[in-house]
């Protein structure tokens, strides 16, 4: 139309070149090559009603290339797509197979959990959760692999296995750590047997890789939990409007260091009845930078959270406030495990 309306030296068909351009950004080749023949289609047609003949070969020429151009950027584009839902669904079926649906209730004892990880089409990283449901009680393992990538991936997997299985049969929670050290133990002896260690790996001393966790044991009918801190970021223990950090008395080595640091396993018992909501969180957690470069304060934070909450609301907050402190660029894996006491049994 606004070549019918200006006068013959304004060349406004030449703009019909940025159509096909335009449309490979969001249109299939087919339709990218349907709106090209349009073009050119509109193209002729105008120069045979109205006698313009000037530049329709050049016209014409350069709605052809680009259209051609376009079609293939749009082929491109779609092949990159495909790939990208395909590293989506295997990502997601990743996460879904290493981190187990945790159970929402068990008994008087209900659970959330919250995991985030840095890169975000990667789904799953070196931090990891479990908890299930044992004769012993409800008992609970949440971690980080001191690596990343892929490798951090692996041993995660290995120590999640291993709990799986030792969780239902070890009767303290000395055990269920001394099975979880050898079996990470293993993995990493036998990946090493194949591969250099990577230098990002999160190697300890003498070479070896390492994950800090904490171990939970909240029994069906007491009112009071169990925890094993490995070398982990203190939970926090919600208690009416106290808020405390509970830290560990006794010194207990990171899984995979046991034998290396020659130190044994400490179980301490803290109480934990009706109304009271136990936190386990990773170091992504609390290392969350805010612009000016200063860390989350979480047990602040805590001190703040309005009792009452139910542990995917308290999660909920929390991942909001670590957005707000990070500017909405979290940089580390989260994970954080909720665990509230109710009043009365369901």
């Amino acid at each position: 139309m606004a070549a019918v309306l200006t006068p013959p030296h304004l060349p406004f068909t030449r703009l019909l070149v940025i159509a096909p351009a335009l449309a490979a950004s969001l249109w299939a080749v087919r339709p990218t090559l349907a709106l090209g023949a349009a073009c050119v289609l509109g193209v002729v047609v105008y120069a045979v009603l109205y006698g313009r003949w000037d530049d329709l070969m050049f016209t014409v020429s350069s709605i052809v290339a680009v259209t051609g151009a376009a079609a293939y950027a749009s082929h491109l584009r779609g092949q990159r797509e495909r790939t990208l839902s395909q590293v989506r669904a295997v990502a997601d079926t990743t996460q879904k197979v290493l981190l187990r649906p945790v159970p929402r209730r068990v008994g008087h004892l209900e659970t959330a959990t919250l995991y985030l990880a840095a890169a975000p089409q990667a789904k799953v990283g070196g931090d990891f959760y479990a908890a299930a449901d044992t004769a012993f009680g409800l008992r609970l393992l949440l971690g980080d692999v001191r690596g990343k990538g892929l490798p951090a991936v692996g041993v995660a997997a290995a120590v999640l296995g291993s709990f799986h299985e030792v969780a239902y049969d070890e009767r303290s929670l000395e055990d269920v750590a001394r099975r979880l050290d050898t079996s990470m133990g293993r993995y990493c002896g036998s990946r090493s047997d194949l591969e250099p260690l990577n230098s990002d790996s999160g190697a300890g001393p003498d070479g070896e890789e390492f994950a800090t966790a904490i171990l939970g044991e909240i029994g069906h009918e007491a009112r009071h939990m169990s925890l094993l801190n490995c070398g982990h970021p203190p939970a926090l223990l919600f208690q009416g409007d106290v808020v405390r950090s509970l830290d560990p008395r006794s010194v207990s080595p990171p899984i995979n260091l046991a034998q290396t640091l020659g130190l044994a396993y400490s179980v301490e018992r803290a109480p934990f009845g009706p109304g009271d909501m136990l936190l386990l969180y990773t170091d992504g957690v609390t290392e969350t930078r805010a612009p000016d470069g200063t860390y989350f304060p979480l047990e602040q934070w805590a001190r703040g959270v309005p009792a009452g909450v139910t542990p995917r609301e308290l999660l909920t907050l929390l991942h909001e406030a670590l957005l707000v402190q990070s500017g909405g660029k979290l940089n580390d894996d989260i994970a954080c495990l909720a665990v509230r006491h109710h009043e009365a049994e369901a």
